[in-house]
């Protein structure tokens, strides 16, 4: 988070250049006739990338995120190459057919060539939720077959594809194959509870579409993914759950049956509506040293920076830095924690930071970071965990561990994130997807609106970084994208020296929660609708802070708490 740890690379090439817009007139679309069909093959990528050429190896097919079944095409730009993914398809001559694709995540084109008249492509900029794609072509006199493509744009985030269809006369070519009723699901386990939900998780059916969740024999939600979590529920119950799989011929019986217990009801102080998360240094850089006892107390969330990596994979240990702390001795530093807990403020443990190697990626590591959080908690005291990994995360193996973590620690368990901008443009990325994936035990993700460049907002335009604007229209992508207003916090740099750029003053950060929350104070950009649960504002540091006079603090801390 500071220039000392924390990554200060600028992510300001973002892409600003033109983008052709395709107006197109079109002879010949009229109404599909009863004897059209999707003449395209393997449409939703469920045999993996048969019938599809993607270049520079750009394709693979993904089980997270799925429009519909069990599969999609995750295609990545690199260097010079779109990751451009293409069919031949059989079609009549003159003809009308309708090309349409589901795409999220980054740029995404849809088009047809070969079309023997005028052919076609249409597009859309980054996605963070599934999007329909269409256009309209007709063929030549002499036309049998057609190219179809997806591609991505050079230097942006993957994208995803599934679905795509080119519907009209049937050109003889052949189609996917009749679905058949799916066999029921195995592997249902469960993967998570809390005071109020269960979450669970079992394999993927080959065939299907969809699965329902059942609760006691009684329907309760329907998914596309293979994993649900059922809220509502009371504390300290017993549950009995089963899944179904289903696509357009029917549904599968019903899968073996599982038990989630949640847990109960979390004692303590609670959170309050509106916090103040603060980083605490854990060594010195030139900012002030402090103790624990020494933060300011309009911070309610105090994350102590950092934890260090082992050689276990996946595990991590703290080392206080006593040396560098003006001789701050462990059991001083513990008795500071259970003092602030007192005093109901939340103290965590922050992952990661500019020089954070944590790497979980597979469920050996997930569980190594799962019991050493929990060991780390019970040793100094920790109410949670804050993840700060700047080099990227598996949303899979993350969200395991977490949910492993807060089985142990039970429901008053603390995770927030601090995500870099980039991180959480499209919610195929991994951290998104990972906040996405834990969304029933997750405290707040503060995003760090700093150190970046220029972004994309939700409304598509791109934003310069310092600015109100900058600040609302990109919470807008995570308000938007799936996350609660509680969840969602701003996180700017305390002062001048606290980041390599991207400071504000407080009172652009205190316009822009109120542009969030009630809709004044705002830029050029102003929200669809107002926010006034949103959660507050984090800063990098409370050691910073305190070197400017508590400035920060001082002016955003009770603006927060003042809000509505």
């Amino acid at each position: 988070m500071s220039p000392q740890r924390r990554s200060t690379r600028l992510w300001s090439g973002v892409v600003t250049a033109a983008l052709v817009a395709f107006s197109l007139s079109l002879a010949g679309a009229g109404q599909a006739s009863a004897a059209d069909v999707n003449n395209a093959k393997n449409a939703g990528f469920e045999s993996g990338l048969t019938n599809w050429t993607c270049t520079a190896s750009s394709g693979a097919t993904v089980s997270s995120p799925v429009h519909s079944g069990a599969a999609a095409l995750k295609a990545t730009p690199a260097g010079q190459d779109n990751a451009k993914c293409t069919q031949s398809v059989a079609v009549k001559p003159n003809s009308t057919y309708t090309l349409s694709a589901w795409v999220q995540g980054g740029y995404s084109y849809l088009g047809v060539t070969g079309t023997g008249t005028t052919d076609v492509s249409t597009w859309t900029p980054d996605s963070a939720s599934w999007k329909q794609l269409s256009t309209t072509f007709t063929t030549g006199s002499s036309t049998t077959s057609v190219t179809v493509y997806t591609h991505g744009w050079y230097g942006q985030a993957a994208y995803y594809a599934d679905d795509l269809s080119v519907y009209g006369p049937d050109g003889g070519g052949g189609t996917d194959p009749t679905p058949t009723v799916p066999a029921a699901p195995a592997g249902l386990a469960v993967s998570g509870t809390s005071s109020s939900s269960v979450s669970l998780t079992w394999n993927t059916v080959s065939g299907a579409t969809g699965y329902n969740v059942y609760r006691g024999g009684t329907k309760v939600t329907a998914v596309t993914g293979t994993s649900a979590t059922v809220t509502g529920l009371a504390a300290s119950t017993s549950y009995s759950f089963q899944v179904t799989a289903t696509n357009s011929a029917g549904e599968s019986p019903k899968s073996a049956t599982v038990t989630g217990t949640t847990t109960a009801t979390p004692t303590g102080p609670a959170l309050p509506k509106h916090a103040v998360t603060g980083y605490w240094q854990n060594f010195n850089n030139g900012a002030t040293v402090q103790k624990i006892s020494d933060v300011q107390s309009q911070y309610d969330i105090i994350a102590v920076a950092f934890a260090d990596a082992t050689t276990t994979p996946g595990a991590v240990t703290f080392n206080l830095d006593s040396a560098g702390l003006g001789g701050y001795t462990v059991d001083r530093f513990k008795a500071d924690i259970a003092a602030k807990k007192a005093a109901g403020k939340k103290v965590i443990i922050s992952v990661g930071g500019q020089n954070g190697t944590v790497s979980i990626n597979d469920s050996t590591s997930a569980a190594n970071f799962a019991n050493s959080v929990y060991s780390l908690m019970q040793t100094y005291g920790f109410d949670g965990v804050d993840i700060d990994l700047e080099n990227g995360i598996n949303a899979t193996y993350m969200t395991q561990a977490l949910r492993s973590l807060s089985s142990k620690a039970g429901s008053s368990l603390i995770i927030t994130m601090a995500p870099q901008t980039i991180d959480m443009q499209s919610t195929s990325n991994g951290y998104f997807q990972t906040a996405l994936n834990i969304k029933d035990i997750l405290t707040v993700v503060n995003m760090q609106y700093y150190n970046s460049g220029s972004m994309l907002g939700c409304d598509g335009k791109v934003y310069s970084q310092g600015s109100v604007d900058f600040l609302t229209a990109l919470a807008c992508i995570q308000l938007e994208g799936g996350l609660a207003p509680s969840q969602v916090g701003l996180g700017l740099p305390a002062s001048t020296s606290g980041a390599g750029s991207g400071y504000v003053s407080p009172t652009v950060v205190n316009n822009a929660l109120d542009c969030l929350t009630k809709g004044t104070g705002c830029g050029s950009f102003k929200p669809s609708k107002t926010y006034p649960d949103l959660r507050g504002a984090m800063t990098w540091s409370t050691n910073w802070d305190a070197s400017a006079g508590n400035a920060w603090s001082s002016a955003v801390g009770p603006h927060v708490h003042g809000l509505p």
